[in-house]
């Protein structure tokens, strides 16, 4: 779906017309190349439709007002040295309350003319100072100054972009948990009011109510045959009894049920172990369906959890995990082994085949654990977040960073990965210290930048971006 940026062309009248066409054509250019569409000032209601006078700042707002709904962020252009106070009063009485990006065009050295003098270098301190003055957060790109059509500058605006999707998805979420944390697990325990007061919206069903609505669905249900094709279409379910495939059908079909009544974006499901007592199958497989399809899927009630696999999903466009900080790999300090028993997507796993999971089984009776996914996940870039609300502190904190995983051997069952992290110690000492979870999401990308500037810069979270190249402290 095309993304809406809110545009504002910075200006002072004694600089070159020719500077504010040349940025409104480039403006154009790069946001027809990268999908999005524009909301600024024609030509004819401003000087060239760029902004500096109060007069300007008011018609512009006026224009961001009447399309707030669909406008994503903001881009501030500065093709010279721009009018500080144009630009943040055009931002205050607009209301919006979205991420903003402040860009400034570069000087050539050769043409350090009238005619070509730009200063935006300057100009840009300037617009930066009074939007702090003003209270309005906003992202920088990677070089003070740089061109729109640049290919540093196209990278900034892809991470811009993350960003804008990032702060609206969050801020718009609705999360289904499905029955109670099982009671062994106080790591995850979360704040609901926290969570809404971020914008995360949580529905709750009691799991009795779910088993029971699926044990009344015949198995000759239309919708039983057509989950089922679905199931052995997605992962090899040849081991896996009948009557097991049976029953996860008819659960899958409860669980859309309720997210579509409610408009469920994520869930976080109740997985054992009244699941297995009460039911006889894992629901490992649908979750794992579920967050194939960018409907992320966390396992013991891990609200927290599936906030950040969300977060991930927003930024990359790739389906999350959750999986557990669970062993280290040999000796190796910046190596770990990822873990769960498992629900992640198949993304994930290019091998995977539905299982059993014997460690569960071990105490629930292996023949009721049908359903768990099991494979192991190639080398490639991976990105890892955790969410985690702070009632203490009264406050929603959180840490992200990058890594690999790799194909080192790995002899066990489950959904699995060896993960290298440069600075592992130095990450899990602060993870311990922090107090926060065993789980950690995780999404086949590099976007750890991209989160951390949406959930400290605009959700105000207190955020720690591990950096492996820092020396221990």
């Amino acid at each position: 779906m095309a993304m809406t940026l809110a545009v504002i062309i910075g200006n002072r009248d004694f600089f070159p017309d020719r500077l504010v066409t040349e940025a409104r054509s480039d403006v154009l250019t790069l946001f027809k190349e990268m999908d999005v569409e524009p909301v600024m000032v024609p030509e004819a209601d401003t000087k060239l439709g760029s902004v500096e006078t109060w007069s300007h700042a008011k018609r512009c707002a006026d224009l961001f007002r009447a399309h707030r709904e669909r406008i994503d962020g903001v881009l501030v252009t500065l093709p010279n040295f721009g009018d500080e106070k144009g630009v943040a009063d055009t931002l205050k009485l607009s209301g919006l309350d979205v991420p903003i990006l402040v860009q400034a065009y570069p000087d050539d050295l050769n043409q350090l003319n009238v005619e070509r003098r730009r200063d935006a270098f300057c100009g840009k301190v300037s617009v930066c100072n009074n939007l702090r003055q003003y209270g309005l957060p906003f992202s920088l790109t990677s070089l003070h100054t740089d061109e729109l059509l640049s290919e540093t500058f196209r990278e900034d605006m892809a991470d811009f972009l993350a960003v804008c999707r990032v702060v609206r998805g969050i801020r718009r979420a609705r999360i289904g948990a499905v029955g109670a944390r099982p009671n062994a697990f106080n790591t995850t325990r979360y704040s609901e009011k926290l969570l809404e007061a971020a914008g995360v919206s949580i529905s709750t069903v009691d799991l009795s109510e779910v088993l029971g609505n699926a044990n009344r669905i015949p198995d000759n249900d239309i919708r039983v045959k057509s989950k089922l094709d679905e199931i052995k279409s997605y992962a090899d379910a040849a081991a896996v009894p009948s009557p097991a495939l049976v029953l996860m059908a008819k659960l899958a079909i409860v669980l859309a049920d309720w997210m579509g009544e409610y408009d469920l974006q994520a869930t976080a499901l109740q997985c054992w172990s009244s699941l297995q007592r009460n039911y006889g199958v894992n629901c490992c497989t649908i979750m794992s369906m579920m967050s194939e399809k960018l409907m992320p899927s966390a396992c013991e009630v891990d609200v927290a959890g599936v906030v950040a696999m969300h977060a991930l999903q927003l930024a990359s466009g790739r389906p999350s995990a959750l999986v557990d900080w669970n062993n280290n790999y040999g000796k190796d300090p910046n190596k770990c082994v990822f873990f769960h028993c498992g629900n992640w997507a198949k993304t994930y796993l290019p091998d995977v085949k539905i299982s059993t999971a014997p460690i569960l089984g071990s105490t629930l009776g292996e023949q009721n654990t049908f359903g768990a996914m099991s494979g192991r996940t190639p080398a490639g870039p991976v990105t890892f977040a955790r969410v985690t609300t702070d009632d203490q502190a009264g406050m929603i904190r959180a840490y992200v960073g990058e890594g690999r995983f790799t194909d080192d051997p790995l002899a066990t069952f489950g959904s699995r990965a060896v993960v290298e992290v440069p600075g592992l110690q130095r990450l899990l000492r602060h993870v311990c210290k922090n107090g926060f979870e065993h789980h950690v999401a995780m999404n086949a990308s590099e976007c750890a930048d991209v989160l951390a500037e949406a959930f400290q810069t605009y959700l105000a979270w207190e955020t720690y971006l591990h950096d492996g190249r820092a020396s221990c402290q």
